[in-house]
């Protein structure tokens, strides 16, 4: 028995009829392959992230310069106690650094020898004022009996000259008994101010002379002081160029609150009644500023008096005096880093607003926009921003990289404390800025 073959279609080969059925199975995986493309690109992508950046709202303040310079304490009144006559010391009557009066009796000079010439002085006006009774009375005679020619007029005339010249001595008498007491008073050496005393610069028994160079001790007022300042006559002409400067006026002497700072740093002021720190500030008044620049340093002297009533400040104490200088209503400060410089030096900072934000935005999404800002100077780590912000705009503070111009974000306010900003300036020396 013969098998059969089934012949192949008439015009095609038997290599061609068994290709058909790979190239439906390549047609098949390319439309697989095709509709799993279609429906990854019908599946929804995953939003981005909005990112979370933080700011600052601008506000307009009032911008007062000030400037820290070296000072020095001294009394108000200094007085030397200095002996009016010479003689032993016998006595001290005081302790020494101790509060005084005005009056009080410091020493006491031995004052037998003037107790002595005191009454050799009484005893010279007495004599003096018995040969003016007798003079008077031998002018008055003369004076009734010259009408009848009982005496001459020479003799008149002689009589009323030595009852002149009596008189003359009685009076020279008192003046030399006067003298005789202010010098038997100037024994007890007295106070002439009130104030702190400082130690004796002599002993009981030593010898104190009349206008001696060294003095038997020193007073000093310490109820108010001077603070005596020192200023470089390179801080005036700066000033001068600030104030040139749009917007900032000067502060009148008679209105300008002068501080001070101790050497450990503290500000000058009152103390609690624990003794604990000093508060409140206590605030002197600007007595002059010297016309006349020192030629061997170039600093101009400034003098300002301070209350002094809990005796913080001694006289010699070294301290620094921080006074204002000038004043810039409604002035914007930037923080420093926040401002940026493109390609062309122009300085930029990017705002927060709130225009143009899609719908179903989280909360406190904002878009971020360039603003072009100008600069006049430094004031510690923040700029002085003249024009570009305004107050009530957010000011991007943290997060520069995170955005760019129109991109949106989420914003948080910084707390206030985190926008504290030294006002120290880098730029000036001495020189610092305060908001009130």
């Amino acid at each position: 028995m013969q098998r059969e073959n089934n012949p192949a279609p008439p015009g095609q080969s038997l290599s061609e009829n068994l290709s058909r059925p790979r190239s439906a199975l390549l047609t098949l995986s390319a439309l697989t392959l095709a509709l799993l493309c279609c429906a990854c690109e019908e599946a929804p992508r995953a939003a981005a992230p909005i990112p979370l950046v933080r700011y600052s709202v601008i506000k307009e303040e009032r911008l007062v310069l000030t400037t820290e310079l070296p000072g020095r304490v001294s009394a108000l009144i200094t007085s030397d106690v200095r002996p009016q006559v010479s003689g032993i010391i016998r006595k001290r009557l005081f302790e020494e650094g101790s509060d005084v009066t005005a009056g009080q009796t410091l020493y006491e000079i031995e004052p037998a020898v003037f107790e002595a010439a005191c009454k050799n002085a009484e005893a010279a006006l007495a004599m003096a004022e018995a040969n003016e009774f007798s003079a008077r009375l031998l002018a008055e005679r003369y004076g009734k009996i010259i009408k009848r020619d009982a005496v001459s007029r020479q003799e008149y005339d002689n009589a009323i000259s030595a009852y002149t010249r009596s008189r003359a001595e009685v009076e020279a008498a008192r003046k030399a008994l006067e003298a005789a007491r202010i010098n038997l008073g100037y024994t007890k050496v007295t106070a002439p101010v009130s104030g702190r005393i400082s130690r004796s610069y002599i002993t009981q028994g030593a010898l104190a002379t009349q206008n001696q160079i060294e003095p038997l001790a020193t007073i000093q007022s310490l109820d108010r002081v001077y603070v005596d300042i020192s200023q470089a006559n390179t801080e005036i002409m700066r000033l001068r160029g600030i104030l040139a400067e749009d917007g900032w006026r000067g502060i009148e002497a008679d209105k300008a609150r002068i501080r001070l700072k101790l050497e450990d740093g503290s500000l000058y002021g009152r103390l609690d009644a624990a003794g604990g720190d000093a508060s409140p500030e206590i605030f002197g008044v600007l007595l002059f500023s010297d016309i006349t620049i020192d030629k061997s340093t170039g600093m101009v002297n400034i003098r300002a008096e301070f209350e002094n009533q809990d005796k913080l400040l001694l006289p010699g104490m070294h301290v620094r005096a921080i006074f204002e200088e000038a004043v810039l209503e409604n002035s914007v400060l930037a923080p420093q880093k926040t401002v940026q410089r493109d390609q062309f030096s122009t300085a930029y900072v990017y705002v927060l607003e709130n225009g143009d934000i899609p719908r179903n935005s989280p909360e406190n999404t904002f878009r971020t926009v360039r603003r072009d800002v100008r600069i006049q100077r430094n004031i510690g780590n923040t700029w002085l921003i003249t024009s570009g912000l305004k107050s009530g705009d957010r000011l991007l503070v943290e997060g520069h990289l995170k955005t760019g111009p129109g991109k949106l974000v989420t914003g948080a306010e910084l707390p206030s404390g985190e926008k504290a900003q030294s006002r120290t300036s880098g730029r000036d020396p001495g020189k610092t800025a305060s908001k009130v």
